[in-house]
C-alpha cells in the first residue's frame, strides 16, 4: 500500500507536469496563431500598397530617361568628329552616330536658336520622353552641359534620301522603295499622327511634317521625330498637320516633290495615274495606287471636308494596308525592290560586316585593326593619323596601329560585286 502511495503521488505530480507542459503549448500555439493573422494582414497592406503604387505609376509615368555626362559623349563621338557626323540630303547635320553601352544612337546637338535656356531645354527633354510610341522616335537620353539630345539610331536613314534620288547624299545602298514597302510607311506616319492628334490633356500638332522628319529602320518601319513643343494647339495646326500627311502620300506615289502630278492625272483619266507613279517602287496595283491618291487629294482639301480628322484617315489606311497585305500573300501582284541604276556599284544589298563602320560604305580595300573590326583603309589611317589612339567601335584604346589587308573579305565584296554586275546585264 506504501509502494502505491508512492507510485501514486509520482504519477500525479508527472500529470500535472505534463497538464503544465500542455498548457504552454497550447498558450504557444494560440500565439503562433495570433502572429500569423498579423503577418496575413501586414501582407494584405502590402499587396494593396503596391497596388496603388503601381496604379499611381500608370496615372502619373516616371520619367526614365539617363543623363549622360559631357566626357561620355565626347568619347562616343571622338569629340564630335566629322567622321561620326551624319549626312542628309548632301549636307552636314547636328546629328552624330555614336556607340553608348554598345548600342547605336545618335547624338543631336542643339543650338541657341533651337533652345534659349536651359528650363526650355529641360521643357523639351521632358517633352519627348512622354512621346513614346512605336511610331514616334525614341529619346533614349540627354546631356544638359552640351544640350544635346540621344536618339535610337535608325539604320536606313531619312525617307528624303532615299525618296527623291536627287537629293540623295550617301553612296550606301541606293535602295528605292517598293509599293507594299511605301504603304506601310504612310500607315506607320497615319498612326504616330494620330497618336499625336489624340494626346491628352490636349492634341499635339507635328507643325513641319515632310519626308526629312521620317526615318526607318532596318526593316523600313517609319519613325516621326522632330516635333514641336506644343505652346498652343488649335484645329489650323491640326488641319495642317492633315494636307502635309496629303502631300506625303502623293510624294510617295510619284516620287517627286509636286502633289499636282496625281491630281492631274486623276482629273484627266484614273489610267494616266501609272504615268506618274513612281517606276523604282515596282508595279503598283491599280485600285490600291488610286485609293492612296484619294486619300492624298482629299488631306490637301480639308478646308472642303471639316470633319476630316487623322483617326478616319487611319482607318482609311488600315484598309488599304489590308488590302495590299492581301494582294503580296495571294500572289497577285510580285513585290520586288526598285534599285538606283545610276549608282550601280553601291546597288548591291551587302550585309553589315561589308561596310565599313566609319564611312557606312561598301568597303573596296578592308583592313583589320588591332581591335578586330576591318575598316577602309583610308578611313582607319585618317582616324588614326588625327591622333586618335581608340577604336571606332568600342571607344576602347587599341593595343597597337597595326594594320592588316582584310583579302578574304574583299574577295568576298568582289565576288558579289561581280554577280551583281552580271544578273543586271
Amino acid at each position: 500500500m506504501q509502494l502505491s502511495s508512492v507510485a501514486r503521488s509520482r504519477a500525479e505530480v508527472h500529470l500535472e507536469k505534463v497538464l503544465k507542459q500542455r498548457m504552454d503549448t497550447v498558450k504557444e500555439i494560440e500565439e503562433f496563431r495570433r502572429q500569423r493573422d498579423v503577418l496575413r494582414r501586414r501582407i494584405t497592406f502590402c499587396r494593396e500598397k503596391d497596388a496603388i503604387g503601381n496604379a499611381s505609376m500608370l496615372i502619373e509615368p516616371r520619367l526614365k530617361y539617363n543623363e549622360f555626362s559631357a566626357a561620355e559623349l565626347r568619347t562616343a563621338t571622338d569629340g564630335f568628329s566629322n567622321l561620326m557626323r551624319l549626312k542628309s540630303g548632301g549636307d552636314w547635320t547636328d546629328v552624330y552616330k555614336a556607340k553608348l553601352h554598345h548600342t547605336s544612337v545618335a547624338i543631336k546637338l542643339y543650338s541657341s536658336a533651337d533652345v534659349d535656356s536651359d528650363d526650355t531645354f529641360q521643357a523639351k527633354v521632358k517633352f519627348l520622353n512622354h512621346m513614346r510610341h512605336p511610331h514616334m522616335l525614341s529619346m533614349i537620353g540627354y546631356c544638359s552641359e552640351l544640350r544635346c539630345i540621344v536618339f535610337e539610331y535608325m539604320n536606313n536613314g531619312c525617307l528624303r534620301d532615299i525618296l527623291f534620288s536627287g537629293t540623295r547624299g550617301s553612296k550606301r545602298r541606293n535602295y528605292g522603295l517598293n509599293w507594299q514597302a511605301r504603304i506601310c510607311i504612310v500607315a506607320n506616319v497615319c498612326t504616330g499622327l494620330c497618336f499625336l492628334h489624340q494626346a491628352k490633356p490636349r492634341p499635339v500638332a507635328h507643325g513641319n511634317l515632310n519626308p526629312s522628319k521620317i526615318l526607318l529602320d532596318h526593316n523600313n518601319v517609319a519613325k516621326i521625330y522632330d516635333v514641336r513643343i506644343p505652346l498652343s494647339c488649335d484645329k489650323s495646326d491640326l488641319r495642317s498637320d492633315i494636307r502635309a500627311y496629303g502631300n506625303l502620300v502623293l510624294q510617295i506615289l510619284t516620287g517627286r516633290n509636286w502633289a499636282g502630278l496625281v491630281e492631274e492625272a486623276i482629273m484627266m483619266d484614273q489610267s494616266k495615274l501609272i504615268e506618274v507613279l513612281d517606276p523604282m517602287a515596282g508595279e503598283w496595283p491599280l485600285d490600291i495606287a488610286l485609293e492612296l491618291g484619294r486619300i492624298g487629294i482629299k488631306c490637301l482639301s480639308i478646308h472642303e471636308d471639316k470633319e476630316l480628322n487623322m483617326t478616319n484617315l487611319a482607318r482609311e489606311m488600315e484598309k488599304v494596308k489590308k488590302l495590299a497585305d492581301e494582294i503580296v500573300a495571294n500572289g497577285e501582284c510580285v513585290v520586288a525592290n526598285g534599285r538606283n541604276l545610276d549608282d550601280h556599284e553601291d546597288s548591291t544589298e551587302f550585309p553589315n560586316f561589308c561596310l565599313c563602320p566609319i564611312l557606312q560604305e561598301v568597303m573596296k580595300n578592308p583592313h583589320v585593326a588591332a581591335d578586330g573590326f576591318s575598316y577602309e583603309l583610308e578611313a582607319i589611317e585618317e582616324w588614326l593619323k588625327n591622333g586618335r589612339d581608340t577604336s571606332p567601335m568600342t571607344n576602347l584604346r587599341l593595343k597597337n596601329n597595326l594594320l592588316t589587308p582584310n583579302h578574304s573579305l574583299r574577295a568576298l565584296i568582289q565576288d558579289s560585286q561581280k554577280k551583281q554586275s552580271t544578273s543586271t546585264r
